[in-house]
């Protein structure tokens, strides 16, 4: 997967009653207005070695087109990850219902790390850069001890189903497979 691609290479209806195609830009923009201010709980499901699946809620921030999350190196989540970096991660948006799938890889890189900890500060959580990871005060309870990984989503696909007007279910792929 390329880390790129910003906009969906197609798209598919998924509606059976008739309702027009969503277009991308409708869970783009309220993620990229809400995350980080909003009440937004988003549930990241990997896959255990075992091939059990695995979910958690997470605080999670989108920013400059792509989701950002964080996890504890002794999470479950984490241990997932650095084995399959195949994940979903879902939320409800206002007036959509949103499921985002691709690979979550580690994010080092100090540039990233202090934007996305800006974000995450401008939301309320005091996170700062520690080393090659992020740290704060106090976290959720399911991100295990600090310091904590900072992982990206790399989007393959993702499913939007409207509860609010206009109405609508679409898939917009990312990818070619």
């Amino acid at each position: 997967m390329t880390d790129t691609v910003k906009e969906p290479i197609s798209s598919r209806n998924l509606d059976q009653y008739g309702h027009a195609e969503l277009p991308w830009s409708r869970p783009r923009d309220i993620l990229a207005s809400d995350t980080g201010s909003a009440d937004l709980t988003f549930f990241v499901a990997t896959v255990r070695p075992d091939g059990r699946p695995h979910a958690a809620g997470v605080g999670a921030v989108w920013v400059d087109d792509a989701l950002y999350f964080k996890g504890g190196p002794g999470t479950r989540r984490s241990r997932n990850l650095a084995a399959n970096p195949a994940c979903s991660v879902s939320v409800r948006l206002r007036g959509i219902d949103l499921v985002l799938n691709g690979e979550a890889h580690r994010v080092t890189d100090s540039a990233t790390l202090e934007q996305v900890a800006a974000v995450y500060r401008a939301g309320g959580w005091p996170a700062s850069v520690e080393g090659d990871a992020l740290t704060a005060p106090f976290t959720a309870p399911s991100a295990g001890p600090a310091p904590w990984h900072l992982y990206r989503l790399t989007l393959s696909d993702a499913v939007g189903v409207a509860c609010a007007e206009p109405h609508g279910a679409t898939r917009w792929d990312f990818t070619h497979e």
